[in-house]
């Protein structure tokens, strides 16, 4: 290396290594301010005493030049391979994190039986008994528990599944306009649905009205109608007979005057 040029110099000489480090820094910062722009350094940041540090290293420079001459440096490149590897860690996690959102959920394989047909039912129309008054001057809370407790109207279902799968238990649900698709959607109805394998699954056409699933039932008594604490709205699975009973109540209409 030729050091006759330096300011001070005598006549050629070997340098030391501070000497040699020191020329070293200066040759890479001169590169790296002709080559690098530090605008678009995203680690670059100017505190507010007029110094600059190094966001990556968490190092502190007096000037641009000396910044520039560290980014050339050993820890700062080293700090920058770390980063890249733990950003394409990241990356990587996240893309798979978004295909598994992304990915469609696996299809259920729909479950395969021969139906033999339509199972055969019966309905019936009920009422509850109706609470008499207790006294003449019943109070107003009286009478509307008394009015909205007894006298409700509903149906009873009785359907036949004598040929019903060993082991099977009949469901039921009900079902708004909206969801099938046989009919023109209509606000003023509703159904019923029964499904036993492997019967087909058949539909009863219900007025739109609030399905009562209170706890109280009225029953006949005597002298007098009896409230008990049982459902309004049940259903039962009879296995000896291959009866499955449903009963359906209705909350009463409101009073119009």
């Amino acid at each position: 290396m030729d050091y006759q040029n330096r300011a001070g110099n005598k006549g050629a000489g070997i340098a030391s290594a501070s000497e040699a480090a020191i020329d070293r820094r200066e040759r890479l910062r001169r590169l790296a301010m002709e080559t690098i722009d530090i605008s678009k350094d995203p680690y670059i940041l100017r505190n507010h005493l007029g110094g600059i540090e190094c966001r990556l290293c968490l190092t502190m420079h007096a000037n641009e030049g000396s910044y520039l001459a560290h980014t050339q440096g050993k820890k700062h490149q080293a700090n920058l391979q770390r980063r890249a590897a733990l950003d394409a860690r990241s990356n990587d996690s996240a893309n798979k994190a978004t295909s598994a959102l992304l990915a469609p959920a696996p299809e259920m394989p729909k479950k395969q039986f021969v139906k033999i047909g339509r199972p055969g039912y019966k309905i019936t129309k009920i009422r509850e008994p109706v609470l008499p008054a207790l006294t003449s001057d019943e109070d107003e809370a009286t009478r509307h528990y008394r009015e909205t407790t007894s006298g409700r109207v509903g149906l009873l279902f009785e359907v036949n599944l004598p040929e019903i799968k060993a082991d099977v238990m009949p469901l039921h649900r009900f079902m708004s306009s909206f969801e099938q698709r046989k009919e023109a959607p209509n606000r003023a109805w509703q159904y019923l649905l029964v499904a036993a394998e492997p019967y087909e699954t058949i539909a009863f056409k219900l007025q739109s009205r609030e399905i009562d699933r209170s706890q109280v039932l009225t029953l006949p008594g005597m002298p007098m109608p009896e409230q008990h604490e049982e459902p309004a709205t049940w259903s039962h699975w009879d296995p000896f007979h291959k009866v499955y009973t449903i009963q359906v109540l209705f909350r009463p209409l409101p009073n119009v005057s």
